[in-house]
This record gives C-alpha cells, structure tokens and sequence, in this order.
C-alpha cells in the first residue's frame, strides 16, 4: 500500500511536470470571432422578442450584452434562441455561483460579470473568470471598466494607467472593455480624453494580446448631451483608429429613471425608434463590412494631425503624408500576411474633409476596404480635376486603406 501510495505520487509529479512544459493545463481562452458592434441595454423580454432580435439585426449589430432585458435563465435561453436565428452573439445575465448551469449555447459568446469595478474586487472577479474559465472553456468572463475620468476612490489606484495595467495582470480577462462619454460642445471639448482613454485600452491589449472594446455615448443622461449623428460616427472611428475590436452604443434600450428623463437611446422606454436606430444602422453597415478586415489588423501607431500644425511634423514616420492643413486622426496597422493599413479618420465633427494626400507608395499598389461591400478597391481619387490625389471623408467619417510591406 506504501509502495502504491509513493509510485502514485511520482506519477503525480512526473504528470505535472509534463502538464507545465507543454502547457496542456493552460485553459481554453475565449476567441472573439467577428467584429463586436454591440449595446447595453438589452430589449425587455415579451411576447414580440423575436421582432426585436430581428430589428436588432438589420439595424447591423452582432453582438447583443444582456442582463436588462434577459436577466433569467428562461429568458437568456430564449435570446439565445433568437441570436442564432439571427446570427447575433450574446454576453448573457448568468448566475456565476451555479457553473454547471451557465449557458453554453453556440450563440453564447460568454456572461456579463461585473461593470465598474474598483481595484479592490479584482481578487474576486479573478476568482470569478477561472470559475468560468474551468466551468466553460472558450466562453468570455466580461468585464467593463471605468473611463479615465472616474475618481481615485472609484478606481482603487493612485491613476488611470495603474487601474488598468492592474486589472489586465491580476484578472488576466480575455476582452478590454470600457465606456467613456466624450463631451462634443463648442463651450466644452473633451475629445482629447477620450482619445486618451483609447491609447491605455490599445497599450494593454496589445501588451496583453487581446482585443479591447469601448461603450460610446449615444443618448442624453445626467450631464451628458444628446450626440448627432456625425458624433455618433466620430466617436467609433476615432476608436477604430485606436484598434477597437468592439463598439458598443450606450444605449440601445432607454432605461428608465431619474438619470435618464429625456429617453433618447435607439428605441424609447415604449419601444419606438428614435432617429438614432436609423443612424445606427448606417454606420454599423460600413463598420461591419470594413470588421473582416480590422479584426486582422495590429495597431502600430495613432497620429494626430492638428489644424494649426504641420501635417508634415504630425505624420512623420508614417506611411502617409497629407499635404492640405486640416483636423485628422491617423490609425497605423499591421496585417498578418505583412501588409500595412492606414485609417484616416475625419476628426472634425462639423465639416467634411478634403485632404490631398500621398502614400510611401505608388497609388498603384494601394487598397481601399469599400465600406459599402467590404470587398477591396483600388484607390480613387475623389477630385480628379484637382492636383493630386484627394480623398472626401464626412464628418467624423473614417476610410481604410491597406499597402504593401515596407
């Protein structure tokens, strides 16, 4: 019995010695396998859910967060049922002390565990993602931080930086997620933050090897304005150029309450489209035919290009020039196969943009991703009549380019 006992352990050791050299301990990490176009506030479970999963889908989503709307296990099934019928993917409200009933459905992309939390709850939310992790490999522990705005005492931590370089090391999530509500006034500008915020996800997702998302402003609440449509789209370009992965509307669904006594997310409290669904709905077109391509995509470098500075200064080290003044945001990437990609975004969101520019490269060798289809084109000049090559971007509008390796 001794001898068993002792063959027994060096077994045990000699099994987790290989386990540790081969990694094959390590768990099932989850994968995001489309681009994430999402919300908070999920619709309120009733008898017309199917008509609401539908227009949820032409309004070009892909993925729905639950939690509001679909918050028992009755109901997260069927969201579950109608996200695959509609080919949506779903983080669902799930009760994390009951592992062996956590959904596991194709169109379960993972369960909404906490928003906001401070430094404090990160042992326990650690604690939460390897119950996940253990219970549902492959699955996603979702977690949504604070904006850079959020105070000391909320965050946990001294700064921004060290909130979230913590919260990467010491949970080890699998998704970046946060939400910042820029102000967009002519007496009050707070851009330059949110662009802030976005280079912190973007250095500890890249850092960390996993994608990050960011929830965006698109309704009037508590001190926060109601965003016109080019503010929509200036917020979610400015994030694609940042390499987001995810954007998500805040919100789709008006909650009610004090905070939110005007309405005015996508769809009222009753149920009815405000013009945000159809705003919506166009730019999540182009953004979900351009995800293919930005999913493959490593950011390498974000350059701002101001309108009282020299576009020259701004972009050196690029592989684009601009060669007019004006007010741009400039995304650098890496495609796996060895290409480069450029997103030139718009960052004014009350003119349209007509920059001339030119490439380190013969126009030639040079491919737009056509938002309309997501097929590749060759780039066209906008003003042929004009010297050089010009390019028309909207308001707040972005448009990517992909070139050969340098």
């Amino acid at each position: 019995m001794q001898r068993s006992a002792a063959v027994g352990m060096l077994l045990t050791v000699f099994l987790s010695l290989f386990i540790a050299r081969t990694g094959a301990a390590d768990p099932v990490r989850f994968v995001q396998d489309r681009f994430a176009i999402g919300f908070w506030v999920d619709p309120p479970p009733g008898k017309d859910m199917d008509a609401r999963y539908k227009e949820i889908a032409d309004a070009n989503f892909t993925v729905v967060i639950g939690g509001f709307g679909a918050s028992t296990p009755e109901t997260v099934a069927r969201q579950l049922e109608l996200c695959q019928k509609y080919n949506l993917r779903a983080v669902v409200a799930a009760d994390i002390s009951k592992p062996d009933r956590l959904a596991k459905e194709p169109a379960c992309w993972g369960y909404a565990l906490r928003d906001e939390p401070s430094a404090k709850d990160f042992p326990a939310l650690r604690a939460m993602v390897d119950q996940v992790r253990a219970a549902r490999p492959g699955k996603l522990a979702y977690i949504n931080l604070f904006p850079t705005y959020a105070s000391a005492e909320q965050l946990g931590t001294a700064t921004y930086d060290e909130h979230v370089s913590r919260f990467v090391r010491e949970v080890d999530v699998d998704v970046l997620s946060m939400d910042h509500y820029p102000a967009m006034r002519p007496n009050e500008d707070s851009r330059a933050s949110y662009c802030d915020n976005l280079a912190v996800m973007s250095k500890y997702a890249l850092e960390r090897n996993i994608p990050f998302w960011n929830f965006f402003n698109t309704m009037p609440f508590g001190p926060h304005y109601d965003p016109t449509e080019a503010q929509l789209r200036w917020q979610i370009y400015t994030s694609l150029a940042y390499g987001a992965k995810g954007v998500l509307y805040f919100c789709y669904w008006t909650p009610r309450g004090e905070e939110f006594p005007k309405g005015g997310a996508i769809l009222t409290a009753d149920g009815a489209r405000t013009r945000h669904y159809d705003q919506a709905k166009r730019i999540n077109a182009a953004v979900k035919n351009l995800g293919p391509t930005l999913m493959q995509l490593t950011s390498t470098a974000v350059y701002r290009v101001k309108p009282d500075g020299d576009p020259a200064k701004a972009l050196a080290g690029s592989p684009i020039s601009i060669i007019t003044p004006g007010d741009y945001l400039v995304g650098v990437f890496t495609h796996p196969d060895g290409r480069r990609a450029v997103l030139l975004n718009n960052y004014s969101y009350s003119f349209t943009a007509w920059p001339t520019i030119e490439f380190d490269c013969p126009f030639s060798r040079i491919v737009e991703v056509d938002p309309a289809t997501g097929d590749v084109r060759f780039i066209k000049d906008d003003s042929p009549d004009t010297a050089g090559m010009q390019l028309s971007l909207d308001s707040g509008e972005g448009r990517l380019f992909l070139l050969p390796a340098k």
